[in-house]
């Protein structure tokens, strides 16, 4: 059993995310474009890591191929256990569904639920419904501090509550791994910084390796480790550093 050890990082366990080699060329009319260009990246349970690069340095597509929702043109890509490279589409949604939490820059949430419908919905996708479903959403909901606000619509709530509430969908399935896109890109500065903290210490109290990918020097040093990729190579991981 392989052990990883990072600044703010009890002892890891295998990595949730192992990326071997990995290319991603995408056809644009008759031009080939090489994105990524032989990506080695690891990511352990329990561990924060910021993802950090210029707009076009390969950020996105890296995350789509974790994420599953793009496949790689060569190399190994495992998370959770999974390899994502000999899954179909069906398979590939269902790990979406059952390994996956997302944090997304403007929310995402379904305006015509409440609160509580919407950190629901991840549960009733896996089919835990009724009692352990609402149990386990609302205790959620207590722990971002929105539990009075559970038959709120997304519309009355302030873009940190929103936010907030995003946090408790993506970790209520209880994924191996979160992934926020730009967590704190719509919020102002302190709501920022709040919602970040929040984010950060619930993951790793549950044990999910968080992945964020972020333009935010104070979003890559709330991490235990700071990648950065420039035009799809990784030029430099470190732990505890800012880059």
């Amino acid at each position: 059993m392989l052990y990883y050890q990072s600044a703010g990082c009890e002892v890891c366990m295998q990595p949730i995310v192992s990326l071997t080699a990995v290319q991603k060329w995408y056809d644009e009319g008759a031009v080939r474009r090489h994105v990524l260009h032989g990506v080695d990246m690891h990511v352990h349970a329990g561990e924060r890591v910021a993802l950090v690069g210029k707009s076009g340095s390969g950020k996105s597509s890296l995350l789509n191929i974790i994420s599953g929702i793009d496949g790689a043109d060569a190399g190994s890509v495992l998370v959770g256990g999974h390899d994502l490279n000999g899954m179909d589409e069906t398979a590939r949604t269902h790990f979406r569904r059952t390994s996956i939490g997302f944090v997304f820059q403007f929310f995402n949430l379904v305006p015509t639920l409440s609160v509580l419908e919407n950190v629901l919905l991840p549960l009733e996708l896996n089919g835990i419904v009724g009692k352990p479903a609402h149990t386990r959403a609302m205790a959620l909901l207590a722990d971002v501090g929105l539990a009075d606000r559970a038959a709120t619509a997304p519309d009355r709530l302030s873009g940190g509550e929103q936010q907030r509430v995003a946090v408790a969908r993506a970790l209520v399935h209880e994924p191996p791994l979160i992934l926020a896109d730009e967590p704190t890109g719509n919020l102002d500065s302190d709501t920022g910084m709040v919602i970040l903290q929040l984010l950060t210490q619930l993951a790793q109290q549950r044990g999910h390796a968080l992945l964020m990918v972020t333009h935010s020097r104070e979003v890559a040093a709330s991490a235990d480790r700071v990648v950065r990729i420039q035009a799809g190579h990784l030029v430099a991981d470190d732990a505890g550093t800012l880059l």
